[in-house]
């Protein structure tokens, strides 16, 4: 059901980029990219909700654990002196 409303708003999307062209209305970038954030999170959603369960955790998890080693490399680098060549 989720993943029907998300095709719906991509052809809303669609038509709603074309309206814009044929009335010669300016199309602000950040207009279109906060509706394709949205159009993700929405498929994103949709996805996460078909997995069983176990299957999620896993993903959540492996994710968190992703965010928190991107964290402990940047703080590591920005530690480290800069070595003058």
């Amino acid at each position: 059901m989720l993943t029907a409303v998300a095709v719906l708003a991509s052809l809303a999307l669609i038509g709603w980029l074309i309206y814009r062209g044929v009335r010669q209305k300016p199309i602000r970038a950040h207009h279109v990219i906060r509706a394709i954030a949205y159009l993700t999170g929405l498929y994103t959603f949709g996805f996460f909700l078909s997995m069983d369960f176990p299957l999620l955790i896993k993903v959540v998890v492996s994710i968190m654990l992703g965010a928190a080693l991107i964290v402990i490399g940047a703080t590591v680098q920005r530690r480290r002196p800069i070595e003058k060549p």
